[in-house]
């Protein structure tokens, strides 16, 4: 089996040049993005408001928690894209439990179990797509493809082509929104989940198993490690997050949108790779990941204050992954 360096095993974030690369790297976009930043009437600058900073991390905090499982699922070697059509399905599919079903039970009984549906289905969604990956042998790309295809349907078919409105009473809708789109449970679940992915990365059998995978996989599977599970797993969790994602969208936007999460699973893809995560698998982590995602919040964030139009934000990120990856490559041959 190949083996894994043991710089690349390190629990310690900065074991690292790549991690201090990459930490200097938010820095300097903290910092450009500061200088860059309007000035309010008084003087101020806007980007540096806490009341901006804070509104930024809770508005990244649905594609940053599904980048952390797309960083397991890349370094397989693999590829997920229906992200963001499960994110749509989710969030349909708790608000519709929401809004449309009255059970004799507490409004508290009734959230927790419309969440817990949104995030079963998303945890099915992912098992299914590890499933066709592995026993149909079909390259993720196009599983996935079609997955996003499949899925986005569905939510719309859920959704009767419409939004769902939680609205803002006292009803399980209402209170649902309250409840879980505030900014410090918005931001510490991510904080909690990336806590907890960067562990099962680099303390665990698993985690050594998803990188093992990735760098040989044919040497992994002679080796006897049970690659099947490992991959149906890390598809497993992007699903299971992506369900996590929507729930939190639909409490932020107070809406089921069957239309949320497009392009979502590229900004997710953007910032594992900008966090430095190879592509053909087997180099990377969670770190570097949550690195990416604060450079895309920031970025976008200051693109915002600036005006800048959401058609021209797409053209730099497609700069930035392909700047990232050709960067990537360059350091793999060197």
């Amino acid at each position: 089996m190949a083996t894994v360096p043991s710089a690349q095993r390190s629990p310690f974030p900065f074991a690292r040049w790549g991690n201090w690369r990459i930490t200097l790297t938010v820095f300097a976009v903290f910092i450009g993005a500061a200088l860059v930043s309007p000035r309010s009437f008084e003087g101020g600058n806007i980007f540096l408001d806490l009341a901006n900073l804070t509104d930024a991390l809770r508005a990244l905090v649905p594609v940053a928690i599904i980048a952390l499982a797309m960083t397991f699922v890349i370094l397989t070697a693999g590829i997920d894209l229906s992200v963001g059509a499960i994110i749509a399905l989710s969030g349909v599919i708790t608000a519709r439990i929401l809004a449309d079903w009255h059970p004799a039970i507490g409004l508290g009984l009734h959230v927790s179990l419309a969440i817990l549906a949104g995030v079963i289905v998303g945890l099915l969604a992912g098992f299914l797509n590890g499933m066709l990956v592995t026993w149909l042998r079909i390259q993720s790309f196009i599983v996935t493809l079609a997955s996003m295809i499949g899925l986005r349907g569905l939510a719309l078919w859920v959704a009767d082509n419409e939004r769902i409105g939680l609205g803002v009473g006292h009803d399980a809708g209402g209170l649902f929104g309250t409840w879980f789109s505030s900014k410090p449970l918005m931001v510490g679940t991510w904080i909690s989940l990336s806590l907890v992915f960067f562990l099962i990365l680099s303390r665990t059998v698993f985690g050594r198993h998803l990188r093992a995978l990735g760098d040989n996989a044919t040497a992994s599977y002679l080796a006897g490690l049970p690659v099947v599970r490992i991959q149906v797993a890390a598809y497993a969790l992007s699903g299971l997050l992506a369900g996590i994602s929507g729930v939190l969208l639909a409490a932020r936007t107070t809406t089921g949108d069957p239309n949320a999460g497009v392009t979502m699973e590229l900004d997710a893809i953007a910032m594992v790779v900008i966090g430095g995560t190879s592509l053909s698998g087997g180099r990377g982590g969670i770190y570097g990941t949550v690195c990416g995602a604060l450079i895309i919040g920031v970025v976008t964030n200051v693109l915002g204050l600036r005006n800048v139009g959401s058609n021209a934000q797409l053209v730099l990120k497609a700069v930035i992954i392909v700047l990232s990856v050709a960067a990537q490559r360059t350091r793999e041959r060197s």
